[in-house]
C-alpha cells in the first residue's frame, strides 16, 4: 500500500474513534429496538391486539351475574270497624297499628350461555387471531422501516466521518505547502504570489473542515434521536461495510414473494375480509342459548289487623333454553353479506396490485444495487489512480518539477476520488439492504 493511502486509512479508523464510545450497527439497532418511539408504539397496538384476540374476547364463555337488594318500609295505621261491636255490646273500638316495619331481601346469581349463534362467534375469533397476525405484521414493518432509516442514518454518520478525515488530511497537506512556500520566500527561492496561493488554499481546506463538521455534527444528532438518547451523547461509528454474498442473496430472492412484508399483510387482509363475509352470513340462521338462576328471597311482614307478623324465607333454581331466529331482518343482513363479498373482491384487486408493485420495487432494488456495486468498484480504481497521481505530483513538486496550481489539482483529484468512493461505499450498502427489506430477510441477516 503506497504511503499516502496508508495514512489516510490510519486517519479513517483511528481519529474518529479518540476521545469517543465505539457504537457498532449492531449496537444502535439493539438500542433503537429497545427505545426507539415508533417501535415502542407498535409493540403496545400489538399487545391490544392480543387482548383483543383472547378467549375472553371471542363470546364463547358464558356470562355470570349476581345482583341482590333490599328494601325497609315503616308505616303506621288506624283502621275503625264501623257498625261492628264487641262483645259487651259497645262499639268495637278503633285498631291502631304504629312502627309497622316490613322489610324485603333478595339474591341471585343468573348464568346465560349462548350453545349456537349462526357461527357468527367462531368466524369473529378467527378474524380476530388473523387481525393479531396483521398486527405482527405490522410491527415487523415498523421494525423495518426503522431499520433502513437507522442504517441511512448511522451510513450518513460513517460517511461524514471519513470525509472529515479525508478534508482534514487535505488540510495537513495544504498547510505543508503553505509552510514550505513560506520557507521558499523567505530564501528568496519563489515569490510572494505562491504564499499567497498557499494562504488560500489553507483557508478553503479550513472551512471544507469546518462545513463537514457541522455536516458530521448534525448527522450525530440525529442518529441520536433515532435512539431516543441524549442529543450530548457522543460516539464514533463504524466505517466497515460487508455485502452479502451473491450466492447468499440469489438463495434470499429465490423466496421472496413468500417472505415479503407487503404480500403477506395482503394475504392477511384477504384472510380477513373472508371471515367477514361468514360472520355476516351467521345473520341468516339461529341462536340458540342455555339460562340458568338460583335466587333467595326473604320478606318480613308486620302484623296486621288480621294476621299475625311473619318471616317468608324461600329459595328458588331455574334452569331453561331458548331460541331466536329472526326470519327477516327487512334486508340488513343480506345487505352486510353483499358489501362484505364486495369488500373481498376489491382486497383481492389490491392483493394483485401490491404483486405487481412488488416485482417492480424488487426488479429497480436489484439493478439499483448491482449499478451501485459497480460504480464503488470503479471508485476504487479511481482513488489507487488518484493515489498514485498526487504521489507523484508530490514528488516533483518538491524538486520543482510541477507548478502550485498543478500540484493542488492533483490534490483536489485524490480528494473528490476518496469522497466519491466513501459516498459509493454507503450507497452501495443502501441499495442491498433496500433489496434484502424486499425479500423479506432484513431482519435475519447479519449486517
Amino acid at each position: 500500500m503506497r504511503l499516502i493511502t496508508l495514512f489516510i486509512f490510519l486517519n479513517l479508523i483511528f481519529i474518529p474513534l479518540f476521545g469517543q464510545q465505539p457504537l457498532s450497527k449492531e449496537e444502535a439497532l439493539e438500542i433503537a429496538l429497545e427505545k426507539n418511539f415508533g417501535i415502542q408504539v407498535s409493540r403496545n397496538n400489538l399487545e391490544i391486539s392480543e387482548n383483543n384476540s383472547s378467549i375472553f374476547n371471542s363470546g364463547f364463555l358464558p356470562t355470570v351475574s349476581l345482583n341482590g337488594g333490599t328494601n325497609y318500609t315503616s308505616s303506621s295505621a288506624e283502621i275503625e270497624f264501623p257498625g261492628q261491636v264487641s262483645e259487651d255490646g259497645s262499639q268495637r273500638p278503633n285498631l291502631n297499628l304504629d312502627n309497622q316495619e316490613s322489610q324485603r331481601y333478595n339474591g341471585g346469581v343468573n348464568l346465560n350461555y349462548t350453545l349456537f349463534d349462526g357461527l357468527g362467534r367462531k368466524f369473529t375469533y378467527k378474524k380476530l387471531r388473523e387481525q393479531y397476525a396483521l398486527s405482527e405484521l405490522q410491527l415487523r414493518e415498523t421494525i423495518e422501516f426503522t431499520i433502513i432509516q437507522l442504517y441511512s442514518v448511522y451510513f450518513n454518520v460513517a460517511q461524514l466521518t471519513e470525509s472529515k478525515s479525508i478534508f482534514k488530511q487535505a488540510l495537513e497537506v495544504s498547510k505543508e505547502r503553505q509552510l514550505r512556500a513560506e520557507s521558499a520566500f523567505k530564501f528568496g527561492q519563489s515569490n510572494k504570489l505562491s504564499v499567497l496561493n498557499a494562504q488560500v488554499d489553507v483557508t478553503n481546506d479550513s472551512i471544507s473542515l469546518l462545513e463537514v463538521s457541522q455536516q458530521l455534527d448534525n448527522a450525530k444528532r440525529d442518529l441520536n434521536l433515532l435512539l431516543s438518547q441524549s442529543m450530548d451523547t457522543q460516539f464514533a461509528v463504524s466505517t466497515q461495510v460487508e455485502f452479502v454474498s451473491e450466492i447468499e442473496l440469489e438463495e434470499l430472492l429465490s423466496k421472496a414473494t413468500e417472505n415479503n412484508v407487503s404480500l403477506l399483510k395482503q394475504k392477511q387482509n384477504t384472510q380477513i375480509n373472508s371471515y367477514d363475509i361468514k360472520v355476516s352470513q351467521s345473520g341468516y340462521l339461529p341462536t340458540v342459548g342455555l339460562v340458568g338462576s338460583y335466587g333467595w328471597n326473604l320478606n318480613k311482614s308486620p302484623a296486621s289487623a288480621f294476621f299475625p307478623g311473619s318471616n317468608n324465607n324461600s329459595f328458588s333454581m331455574s334452569f331453561g333454553a331458548n331460541l331466536s331466529w329472526n326470519l327477516f331482518d327487512g334486508g340488513r343482513s343480506m345487505t352486510r353479506v353483499q358489501n362484505a363479498k364486495i369488500a373481498l373482491e376489491n382486497q383481492k384487486i389490491l392483493t394483485e396490485e401490491t404483486k405487481l408493485t412488488f416485482d417492480r420495487d424488487l426488479s429497480n432494488a436489484l439493478q439499483s444495487f448491482k449499478n451501485a456495486k459497480q460504480i464503488f468498484s470503479i471508485q476504487e480504481k479511481q482513488v489507487e489512480t488518484g493515489s498514485y497521481n498526487f504521489e507523484r505530483s508530490q514528488a516533483q513538486y518538491n524538486l520543482g518539477s510541477i507548478t502550485a496550481i498543478e500540484f493542488r489539482q492533483a490534490q483536489i483529484n485524490l480528494r473528490n476520488a476518496q469522497n466519491q468512493r466513501t459516498l459509493a461505499k454507503y450507497q452501495a450498502k443502501l441499495a442491498e439492504l433496500q433489496v434484502l427489506q424486499l425479500s423479506g430477510q432484513l431482519l435475519n441477516i447479519s449486517l
